[in-house]
């Protein structure tokens, strides 16, 4: 075989599997490992690297992508844990393989296809969910919940997210598909991963994350028309929440109680309380290393030096992406958060299509919440999740487009 069908066909191998992620990513761990190592050497075997650094070259969210990793590399060098930095570095090694997936999913039929595989994914995860809480599979499988909690494949937080991504999709296809029927089966089924969320699953972040996008395509269809209706929607519930007249069970109505019951110091157990805790004394070792962090790894160690002689437990998770790099890598790992999100935001509008637009401004909305109450970049699924997405739908990106979109 001559060399350059090698390269095109190891690109297509490379692609295909990039291509399958898209429905393991939300079913399974270790065919996520395999598939990324398939893609990783198909990807390098097929040479083409002066082709690839061209689009890289002008690339800004896999450059931010690529800077943020670097830095979470570079930290561990004065971290004092290294095999620990080491293996923390590697749950960040998702944001490496956006370089990779940009160069792969230039053809629309590729972004196409990836989405198809990404829906399946929804639709199997959804219809297991509903058919547990019926009662009608059987409980206790490893990949199955139960009635009370009918999460598939993962965590019901890990699922509750990914779902409300998926209603944000389902319903953007609702607004785009070509007939009236297919538009009511998209808006059933969006409604159909609203319901997941909202009520079937006790994931908090994942409500969180679906009233993010909701706000979010509201704006998007109807403008500043939808606003008042946003507004209107806010605070009513916000007045029921923290006037008692939610349910007993609504997580939101959990989490106020909590936070009014709060007391500094004591060591609450409930998951509010807590996740202050978390927040107040990571933000007290940032300020003591502001500039570098106490280095990728050092978590750990310096959260429980902080709470040492307290009522407080310590973690090595503080539920907040944005303050477990700031510890590590000080202020400038966290705004290397924040930017890469707002790029995702701004260059956008650099997409070919009005819906990939959309789901990439969804997706840094997501994230950029979602990072507020977990640290989803370095959580495998979610993690693996952002950096796959933004690879299908930025390998669409065209400079060009930014500059076009600037000219009046």
């Amino acid at each position: 075989m001559r060399l350059d069908q090698f390269s095109i066909q190891s690109t297509r191998a490379a692609t295909g599997c990039a291509i399958a992620l898209g429905f393991s990513i939300p079913v399974s761990v270790a065919l996520d490992n395999i598939l990324l190592a398939a893609v990783l050497l198909c990807w390098l075997a097929a040479t083409g690297f002066r082709e690839k650094f061209t689009v890289l070259r002008t690339h800004r969210v896999a450059q931010a992508a690529l800077i943020l990793f670097a830095l979470l590399a570079l930290s561990i060098f004065w971290s004092g844990e290294t095999g620990e930095g080491l293996r923390l570095l590697g749950k960040y090694v998702d944001l490496v393989f956006i370089a990779v997936f940009v160069t792969l999913f230039g053809a629309e039929r590729d972004r196409k296809r990836a989405g198809t595989f990404l829906i399946a994914a929804f639709l199997t995860t959804l219809l297991l969910s509903y058919l547990t809480r019926a009662g009608m599979i059987s409980q206790g499988h490893p990949v199955i919940g139960t009635m009370d909690e009918p999460e598939v494949f993962k965590k019901y937080l890990t699922q509750s997210i990914l779902i409300a991504c998926g209603a944000y999709l389902f319903a953007l296809l609702a607004c785009t598909a070509a007939t009236p029927g297919r538009r009511l089966i998209w808006a059933l089924l969006s409604i159909t991963a609203i319901v997941n969320v909202c009520l079937m699953l006790s994931g908090r972040s994942g409500q969180i994350t679906l009233a993010a996008l909701s706000v979010l395509f509201v704006y998007t269809v109807w403008r500043y028309k939808g606003l008042a209706l946003i507004a209107g929607a806010l605070v009513l519930t916000t007045a029921a929440t923290v006037g008692g007249y939610a349910p007993e069970n609504n997580r939101f109505a959990t989490a106020v109680r909590e936070f009014k019951s709060w007391q500094p110091g004591k060591g609450m157990r409930t998951s509010t309380s807590q996740r202050i805790d978390y927040a107040l004394n990571s933000l007290a070792i940032v300020r003591e290393h502001p500039l570098i962090g106490v280095g990728t790894g050092g978590f750990a160690a310096a959260y429980a030096a902080q709470v040492q002689g307290t009522n407080l437990e310590a973690t090595v998770n503080p539920h907040n992406e944005y303050l477990n790099i700031a510890v590590q890598t000080g202020i400038p790992g966290m705004l290397a958060v924040m930017v890469l999100f707002f790029l995702v935001w701004r260059h956008a509008r650099a997409l070919p299509t009005a819906l990939e637009r959309d789901l990439a401004r969804g997706l840094a909305v997501a994230f950029g919440i979602g990072c507020l109450f977990n640290s989803l970049l370095m959580d495998h699924v979610e993690g693996l999740f952002f950096a796959w997405s933004v690879g299908v739908l930025f390998g669409g990106y065209d400079p060009a487009r930014m500059n076009a979109a600037k000219t009046p």
